[in-house]
């Protein structure tokens, strides 16, 4: 892994995922498939979604554990205060010796450093929700929710990726 190349591609990422629309139903498409997906990969995950600050879908899939849903509220958090993918928020190297949650204060109670929130921002808009699962490593969790958004965008995926 690059540290420098990861976080290029991430803000990349947080871009080129912009969608022209999204709404209460929309979100209810994304957590679908991020439940589909996981489904079919054999894997249990806590996935939220939230449309301005509410959650609009959350699974707690069998098999997943109750700190998976509390990973996905606080990278949720993250996201929302930030405007960051989780992930990018946890690979930013330190300014001055402190982390982003240390040079912010924030508790890590209620923000999650860890792969897997994402942005959902509406082209022309910007922000207007955030994504999260918590159940894989931290790298698989950011890769699966690029992947979903990267289908809902129409961008292809090999375009977004993460090598």
């Amino acid at each position: 892994m690059d540290l420098a190349r990861d976080l290029q591609r991430i803000a990349m990422q947080e871009e080129r995922l912009a969608l022209a629309r999204f709404d209460a139903s929309a979100a209810w498409a994304l957590g679908s498939r991020l439940k589909a997906m996981a489904e079919s990969r054999g894997t249990a995950l806590a996935i939220e979604v939230r449309l301005a600050r509410r959650t609009v879908f959350f699974h707690a899939m069998a098999g997943s554990r109750p700190s998976n849903a509390d990973w996905a509220r606080r990278k949720c958090n993250t996201v929302e205060l930030l405007a960051w993918s989780s992930y990018r928020a946890t690979l930013a190297p330190p300014v001055d010796g402190q982390t982003i949650a240390e040079r912010m204060g924030l508790s890590l109670r209620n923000f999650g450093f860890a792969g897997g929130g994402f942005p959902i921002a509406m082209q022309g808009v910007g922000l207007i929700g955030v994504v999260a699962v918590s159940g894989l490593p931290q790298r698989d969790d950011h890769a699966m929710v690029v992947e979903a958004l990267a289908e809902l965008a129409g961008v292809p995926l090999a375009e977004v990726a993460l090598d």
